[in-house]
């Protein structure tokens, strides 16, 4: 949880730092299984609102999100659905 609210902190404020978000995608991708959909949905949200491109890190969150995609939200959905299209 800590990882997904840092990264949707600095994207909330539209401060990129892209050092700092190359070290959160490289620990969520170790964590992914630990993520809840909000998780997922805020991490993605981040990355993509910041313009950060991560191939790995969306292709653990697409592959979490379709394991569990009966458990999120109306609003996580979107979210994560507008973080893939962006």
């Amino acid at each position: 949880q800590e990882l997904a609210n840092t990264a949707w902190a600095f994207a909330k404020l539209g401060t990129p730092a892209p050092q700092l978000f190359e070290v959160i995608a490289h620990a969520s991708e170790q964590r992914i299984g630990t993520f809840n959909t909000q998780n997922l949905a805020s991490t993605a949200w981040a990355f993509a609102t910041l313009g950060i491109p991560d191939p790995q890190l969306f292709e653990a969150i697409r592959q979490e999100s379709e394991e569990r995609i009966d458990t999120f939200t109306a609003k996580n959905l979107a979210d994560t659905a507008w973080a893939f299209a962006t």
